[in-house]
Order: structure tokens, then C-alpha cells, then sequence
């Protein structure tokens, strides 16, 4: 089950990443109406957030630098960021690495509890890792969703 879980994770990743590459770089920072972020944020915010949960939730040290805390955790915004975030470029890199890297690091570990539960904003909460690592699946999907709306919004008022 495990590798089935892995293998979920890698095939998410990569239709993410074959939407960054789809997504024409212009558009990327197009704050659409009725939206806080951009597109660029939202690759950004996959990155951050599934590392958060497969790690740091689970006790352990992140591997991406402390910028992407400051520009993709949540609750932050392009409007507030000082200086220049990662570029696409950057963030495609490491969401490309991710999955290896993350399935190195897991494997053998799904079943290990949390050091405390963990709720999230939705109010869901987890107590093992591979609860919070099915969870960031399901959170890339929803802003995989949310981007590709923002595309088609952007493209319909050009």
C-alpha cells in the first residue's frame, strides 16, 4: 500500500507540473478579481505546503529555504511580499524534486505518529504522518483547480 501511495503522490505532481509548464509565464502574476493570490503563489504554496506536512508537521526539518515560508505559507499574498520570491523557474525545480526526495524520507515512516496532533485550518485533524502526506494530495489537487480557473479567467478578459 504504500507504494501505491507514492506512486498517487508522483502522478499528482505531475500534472501539476505539466500545468506550470503549460501556464504561460505572463500570466503568472495576474492577480484575477475575486482572488488574493496569483499563479505564481499557488506553485509556490503547493511546494511549501506539502513539504510542511510531509516534514516539519512530522517533527523534522524542511528542506526548502525559510523564504518560501515567508512568501507561500499560508495566509500570505503577493501584496504583502518584499524583494523577489523564488522564481516559477525555481519552484518547478523543486516541486520536481520533491517527490523523490519526500519518498526517500517517508518511506518506511507512514505509520509514525505525530509528535502532537495536528489541526489544520479546515479543522481536520491528523496524528500520523501519512495522514498529513494523504492530505497535501488532496490540498495540490484543490489548488491545481484553483489555478487552472484562474487561468481561464485571466484568458477571458485579455
Amino acid at each position: 500500500m504504500e507504494e501505491l501511495i507514492f506512486r498517487h503522490m508522483q502522478t499528482v505532481r505531475e500534472l501539476t507540473l505539466k500545468c506550470l509548464d503549460d501556464t504561460p509565464e505572463e500570466i503568472t502574476g495576474v492577480v484575477p478579481d475575486g482572488y488574493r493570490n496569483n499563479i505564481h503563489w499557488n506553485f509556490g504554496h503547493i511546494l511549501f505546503i506539502q513539504e510542511r506536512l510531509a516534514l516539519e508537521v512530522a517533527g523534522e526539518e524542511m528542506e526548502l529555504p525559510e523564504e518560501y515560508r515567508t512568501y507561500f505559507a499560508a495566509g500570505t499574498k503577493p501584496a504583502d511580499w518584499n524583494g523577489n520570491p523564488p522564481t516559477l523557474i525555481e519552484i518547478r525545480e523543486a516541486l520536481d524534486a520533491q517527490t523523490e526526495r519526500l519518498h526517500k524520507l517517508r518511506a518506511g515512516r507512514l505509520d509514525d505518529p505525530l509528535p502532537e496532533p495536528f489541526t489544520n485550518r479546515m479543522g481536520l485533524t491528523f496524528r500520523m504522518a501519512g495522514e498529513t502526506l494523504l492530505f497535501s494530495f488532496y490540498h495540490e489537487a484543490l489548488h491545481l483547480e484553483t489555478i487552472r480557473q484562474m487561468r481561464k479567467l485571466i484568458r477571458a478578459a485579455e
